[in-house]
């Protein structure tokens, strides 16, 4: 996933927060947002036994999380520069865990699909917040340029762990661990934000809700996790 954006933050910060930490803790909320883009993927087969849902509409256990999660990425990033980063990054670790015990307590296709789909608006709401914060607390240059590589790369990373410890936990302790996995992540990561992680804004510019809805039905007619942040 890429954002292109011109970022024209305000600084980054009282200067004492440590960047390696920084860094640690934005690949790992990275690493969980796309983990979950393919950890349902394994548990798909006992999901549908256990709770009876039809071919047809199985697909949107995956397809629900992607689709908001693209579509919502400059509603995101929109909110991060206007009302602070830290805390649009805290708001969507929050709605992530909530989403993420939801989708595991779930006993109806309807609640989890819901689940799902809130589960992709709070990563929509992390990943530009993460990376907005990223850019503003390395300077350009060789520093920055290493903390993206690491960030990106564990991008891809992320995916394929997804698969695998998706098997594991439905092998495991079951299905329903593929979501709980995240509440314990999410809820020290809302407690430690405000200790680690700088706060920033960026230019304050309208909310383009029109364009915002091109965004998400591109995403739907494509089938990607969406590529475009505003710019």
């Amino acid at each position: 996933m890429t954002f292109h954006r011109a970022d024209v933050s305000a600084p980054a910060g009282d200067g004492t927060k440590s960047p390696g930490l920084v860094l640690a803790f934005l690949c790992i909320a990275q690493f969980m947002v796309f983990l979950d883009v393919s950890i349902v993927n394994v548990a798909i087969p006992s999901i549908e036994r256990s709770r009876d849902i039809s071919a047809a509409d199985l697909p949107y256990a995956v397809t629900a999380y992607g689709t908001l999660l693209g579509g919502c990425l400059m509603l995101g990033s929109r909110l991060a520069d206007t009302f602070g980063r830290r805390r649009v990054l805290q708001a969507g670790l929050a709605l992530f865990g909530l989403a993420s015990l939801a989708g595991g307590a779930a006993q109806e296709p309807i609640l989890l699909f819901v689940s799902r789909g809130v589960q992709g608006l709070g990563a929509a709401l992390i990943a530009p917040a993460a990376l907005s914060t990223l850019t503003v607390t390395f300077a350009e240059g060789e520093a920055r340029n290493k903390a993206l590589g690491i960030w990106g790369g564990l991008a891809g990373i992320a995916s394929v762990a997804g698969v695998v410890s998706g098997g594991l936990l439905t092998e495991g302790p079951g299905r329903r661990w593929i979501f709980f996995v995240n509440v314990p992540i999410a809820v020290a990561a809302v407690l430690l934000a405000p200790r680690i992680l700088p706060e920033s804004k960026g230019e304050r510019r309208p909310f383009d809700i029109a364009g915002g809805g091109t965004a998400r039905r591109t995403s739907r007619r494509s089938g990607s996790p969406g590529t475009t942040a505003p710019g």
